[in-house]
C-alpha cells in the first residue's frame, strides 16, 4: 500500500497533503487526551513494533503478499488520536531513511496508511465492544473485525484518489475490483496479527490497552441520593507484569527479533498494490525515489554483500530510529498536557476566576 511517486498527479498529491498535515495537527492535540505517563512509552514503541511488522510480508495469494498496514493496532493499543501519529511516524521513516513510499506521496500515504486505517478501524471497534459481553475476548474479537475491514477501506480509498488524480488512463472499475478482493486477503492476516497482539497485552496489561479502558465496570457508591463513581482502584494484574518497562523490554526485543532475523524469511512477492499496478498498467509513470542512493534504501545496508546481514542490519536500525523518533514526539505531547495542566496555570486560572 505504500504508494510511490508518480501514481498520482501534483495537485491530488498537493491535497492529500493538506488533508495529512491537518489530521496530524488534530492527532497531535488530541494525544493530549490519550498519552499519560504510562501510555506515553508504549507509543513510542508500538511505532517500532508496526515498523518491524511491516517488513515481514506473507503470502496471501498466487504471486501477491500483504504485509500489516498498523492502523487498527496502533488506534485499540494507544488511542485513535495516537494511532494516526503512530503510523505517520513509521511512513516517514519509511520514505526518508528506506525510500518505501514516494516523498511526494506522503500525504497520499499518510491519509490511507494512517488515518483512513486509523478511523474505520477504531469506530468499528467501538461499535462492536459497546454490542459484545464486557471481556477481554470481545476486545480481541473486535480488533479482528475492525482490522479486517480498515485494509480494504485504504484500498478503496487509494482507488478514488486514482480516480482523481491518476497519471494512467485505466479503468478504474477494474481497479478497484483487483485491489479490494486481494486486500481482503491481505485484510485477513492484518486481522490475524491486531487480534494476537492486542489479546497478548491485554491478557498481560489491560489497563495499558486504550481499547480496553471501559472493560472493568466502575463501582458507583449513592451519596446524597445520587449514584457517583467510586474512586478506581488499582488494576488487578500479575505482580511479574506491574511494571510498564517490561512490557516495554518484551515489546522492543520482539521488534528487534522481528526485523533483524524473521525478516530474512518474509515473502519476496509483490505486495497488493505493486501487483495490482504492474496488472493494470498503473506503473507506467513511477518515478525514482529521491532517496533511491540512501545508505539504507529497499531495506539493506549499503555496500555490505551479504542479503542476511544487510537486511537484518537495516531492520535493526529502522526499529532503532523508530522507537527514537516515536518516543520523542510522544513525550513532546505528554509534556505540552502537562505543562497545559500545571499547577502554576491551574492556580493562575483559579485567581483571575477570584
Amino acid at each position: 500500500m505504500h504508494v510511490p511517486d508518480g501514481f498520482i498527479d501534483a495537485p491530488t498529491s498537493a491535497v492529500t497533503g493538506v488533508v495529512a498535515a491537518a489530521a496530524v495537527a488534530v492527532s497531535l492535540r488530541g494525544a493530549r487526551r490519550e498519552l499519560d505517563e504510562r501510555t506515553a512509552p508504549l507509543a513510542g514503541l508500538v511505532a517500532a513494533f508496526i515498523f518491524a511488522v511491516q517488513m515481514l510480508n506473507f503470502p496471501v495469494a498466487a504471486g501477491t503478499s500483504g504485509h500489516l498496514l498498523g492502523g487498527a493496532l496502533a488506534a485499540i493499543l494507544v488511542g485513535p488520536y495516537t494511532g494516526v501519529l503512530c503510523v505517520s511516524v513509521v511512513l516517514l521513516m519509511q520514505g526518508i531513511l528506506f525510500a518505501d513510499g514516494g516523498l511526494t506521496a506522503l500525504g497520499v500515504n499518510i491519509t490511507n496508511m494512517a488515518i483512513v486505517t486509523t478511523v474505520v478501524a477504531y469506530a468499528v471497534f467501538r461499535g462492536l465492544v459497546k454490542v459484545l459481553p464486557r471481556s477481554r475476548r470481545s476486545v480481541t474479537v473486535a480488533s479482528f473485525v475492525a482490522a479486517l475491514l480498515s485494509v480494504p477501506a485504504a484500498a478503496l480509498a487509494f482507488t478514488l484518489m486514482y480516480a482523481v488524480g491518476g497519471t494512467t488512463d485505466v479503468s478504474i472499475g477494474k481497479v478497484a475490483g483487483a485491489m479490494v478482493g486481494v486486500h481482503v486477503l491481505i485484510g485477513i492476516g492484518e486481522a490475524t496479527i491486531t487480534a494476537l497482539t492486542v489479546g497478548a497485552v491485554v491478557a498481560v496489561r489491560p489497563d495499558l490497552v486504550y481499547g480496553a479502558r471501559d472493560l472493568r465496570q466502575r463501582l458507583q457508591l449513592r451519596v446524597d441520593g445520587e449514584l457517583v463513581d467510586a474512586p478506581a482502584a488499582e488494576p488487578a494484574v500479575p505482580v511479574a507484569a506491574r511494571s510498564p518497562r517490561k512490557v516495554w523490554a518484551v515489546g522492543l526485543v520482539t521488534s528487534l527479533v522481528l526485523a533483524g532475523f524473521v525478516s530474512f524469511y518474509a515473502s519476496a512477492n509483490p505486495d497488493g498494490l505493486e501487483k495490482v499496478a504492474a496488472d493494470h498498467g498503473i506503473d507506467k509513470k513511477t518515478e525514482d525515489h529521491s532517496t533511491a542512493d540512501s545508505p539504507l534504501a529497499d531495506y539493506g545496508v549499503k555496500d555490505i554483500t551479504d542479503a542476511r546481514l544487510s537486511g537484518g542490519l537495516a531492520g535493526v536500525i529502522g526499529v532503532g530510529v523508530t522507537v527514537v523518533a516515536g518516543s520523542a514526539v510522544f513525550w513532546a505531547v505528554r509534556r505540552r498536557r502537562t505543562d497545559d495542566v500545571s499547577p502554576s496555570s491551574t492556580s493562575t486560572t483559579a485567581g483571575s476566576s477570584a
